[in-house]
């Protein structure tokens, strides 16, 4: 297999930038499309990488990419993104995230194509074992399929933006839900509830019992749940006799919860119609105390960095892989995570650079 590299005169203002491996692949990665479930040239190119670096490597049966090492520690990011295109380019300094030198824009720049190509290249360099997963902004196929097939290794740190000078400790969870409600056609002058005002009026409880649960804290804050529509269908079925309306819903679940119990404060809220849950994923905290925070902790202040640590309200695979093996966890990698999934993603190549450093640094602390 070999390396198509994107020539540097086809990223605007790149010459002379792409200087290292490591930026190399972070400009290839980033200018090759990869939304979910539309991973494989990246996923392709990526192995590529490994086997030009001499290690093994190869695309699993759920379309990671696996690269075996030393099981002291994995270190594993995902390759899709969201959807958008944001055109690779070169730009110098960036005064916003108080950056100097080349600053690299391109969708999955931040989220996570930078920590991917950070941690591939820590791998190559001390030998650490190496996974990308797929489909960690859909429905984290990867990592589920990693959890099954494939024993647990000592120590993981995965891969999200935190800043390359920052730890990720902790995730709310997630559960989602459909909710579906129909009722008998009627004349639109009759005062009876059809199924648009069962829903609308359904998640209208959900809300209010939601405020209810999270009086008392920061909005929106790590704390709290955080309930979401983030679908509607409703209208006349095809044949007239019925009245159809579906929701689709999602819950960020905080830490005093799981998400059984958001499941049931939701369904309290019922008076008519039925949701049907789908997967979940468990809210996950590490202690600032662990293994993994502390190694990481050393590569930033070798990298002259004073390390801080994070608690995020989004979702991560790192919940899945704290449930499921049960070994120290945490996330990192280089970005600024406010730009996760926005029109203006990019990326400072210094902090890149210095994420390389912290990996490398923490995967040697987690092997001695």
């Amino acid at each position: 297999m070999t390396i198509a590299t994107v020539p540097a005169d086809e990223i605007p203002g790149a010459e002379g930038v792409f200087d290292t491996p490591g930026r190399q692949l972070l400009a290839d990665l980033v200018s090759i499309p990869s939304p979910s479930g539309k991973e494989d040239k990246a996923t392709a190119h990526l192995a590529s990488f490994f086997e030009a670096q001499g290690r093994e490597a190869w695309i699993d049966d759920a379309g990671n990419v696996r690269a075996p090492g030393d099981d002291s520690v994995l270190l594993t990011s995902h390759i899709d993104t969201v959807p958008g295109e944001i055109p690779a380019r070169i730009e110098d300094g960036d005064p916003e995230l108080a950056a100097e030198g080349p600053v690299l824009w391109g969708r999955g720049s931040v989220d996570a194509t930078g920590p991917l190509a950070a941690m591939a290249v820590a791998a190559v360099d001390t030998g650490a074992s190496f996974v990308g997963v797929v489909g960690e902004e859909t429905d984290s196929r990867g990592a589920r399929h990693l959890l099954e097939d494939r024993e647990a290794p000592e120590a993981v740190i995965n891969g999200e933006p935190s800043g390359w000078d920052a730890i990720t400790l902790g995730y709310r969870g997630i559960v989602g839900g459909d909710y579906t409600v129909t009722t008998p056609a009627g004349h639109g002058a009759r005062p009876d509830a059809n199924a648009i005002n069962h829903a609308t009026a359904w998640w209208e409880r959900v809300r209010a019992a939601v405020a209810a649960e999270n009086e008392g804290k920061e909005a929106g804050g790590f704390d709290t749940i955080t309930p979401r529509a983030t679908g509607m269908e409703a209208g006349p079925t095809d044949d007239g006799t019925a009245v159809v309306a579906s929701m689709a819903t999602r819950f960020r679940v905080p830490p005093s919860e799981t998400p059984d119990s958001v499941r049931v404060l939701v369904e309290d809220s019922l008076e008519a119609g039925e949701i049907e849950w789908g997967q979940s994923i468990p809210p996950q905290v590490s202690s600032p105390r662990g293994s993994v925070p502390a190694a990481l902790r050393k590569g930033i202040r070798d990298a002259g960095g004073e390390p801080t640590h994070l608690h995020k309200t989004g979702t991560a695979d790192a919940n899945l892989y704290a449930a499921g093996w049960d070994v120290p966890v945490a996330t990192y990698g280089p970005g600024d995570a406010s730009l996760d999934h926005a029109p203006d993603e990019r990326l400072p190549l210094a902090a890149f650079d210095r994420a390389v450093a912290v990996l490398t640094t923490a995967c040697e602390q987690l092997r001695d």
